[in-house]
């Protein structure tokens, strides 16, 4: 099934699923405008589920984990990955992990207290599979992405709005936040992972580590 996974999805539609050996993917989109991305991963032996990111259409979500959720993992601060945040928190009690510098952002805006505070290394427990998180400041000061590093495969690495298909993710013009983007995402993400590596964004289309690292120096030199 892994062969025929291409990651594209439309909001409105069913969810696209890639079977792992250990591991499912299930990748959601919603929100016709915003086109944001929801991740459900399940524990193929444990049957325990974690969400990255609850964007919006709680009922959409709540019945692809069919009540079973066990966590949700808040990428980034902004506005559109967390709208159904506290009603599936309400449907499910599942605590909520977020990068730290955004925790308290998250509750302002959400009414939903952080539980985990994550930071760079943290290892975010599911069923017998878990997730490495990865700090990666620039976009907001708390972004975070979350690596599975597969054991019959490639890494999977799921980037939130910090890395795209041609690029890395909107800084709004402050140079010093895409200096601190660039400089994360080049060390913590391309020096460390193989080419091989499938990333898995907040919006649009998936992609691969090969296929962005020779564009690294032209991103930089770009400025966005």
């Amino acid at each position: 099934m892994a062969m025929t996974y291409t990651g594209d999805v439309t909001p409105g539609d069913p969810a696209v699923v890639r079977e792992l050996s250990h591991l499912t993917i299930a990748k959601l989109a919603v929100d016709e405008k915003m086109a944001n991305n929801c991740y459900l991963l399940t524990c193929r032996e444990s049957g325990e589920q974690l969400l990255i990111d609850a964007a919006d259409d709680s009922a959409a979500i709540l019945q692809l984990c069919d009540g079973r959720l066990g966590s949700v993992v808040t990428t980034h601060q902004h506005w559109d990955h967390h709208r159904a945040l506290a009603d599936v928190v309400a449907a499910t009690g599942a605590p909520v992990s977020a990068g730290a510098p955004d925790a308290d952002a998250i509750t302002d805006q959400t009414g939903v207290e952080v539980t985990y505070r994550l930071q760079h290394g943290d290892v975010v427990p599911l069923g017998r599979c878990s997730l490495e998180v990865i700090a990666v400041a620039g976009h907001t000061p708390g972004s975070i992405a979350l690596l599975y590093d597969d054991p019959d495969g490639h890494p999977h690495l799921f980037t939130g709005d910090s890395l795209f298909p041609g690029g890395v993710g909107a800084t709004f013009g402050d140079a010093q936040a895409f200096a601190t983007l660039i400089e994360q995402v080049t060390t913590q993400i391309f020096d460390r992972l193989p080419d091989e590596t499938w990333f898995y964004p907040g919006h649009g289309k998936d992609g691969q580590l090969g296929n962005e690292r020779p564009h690294l120096a032209e991103w930089r030199d770009r400025g966005w």
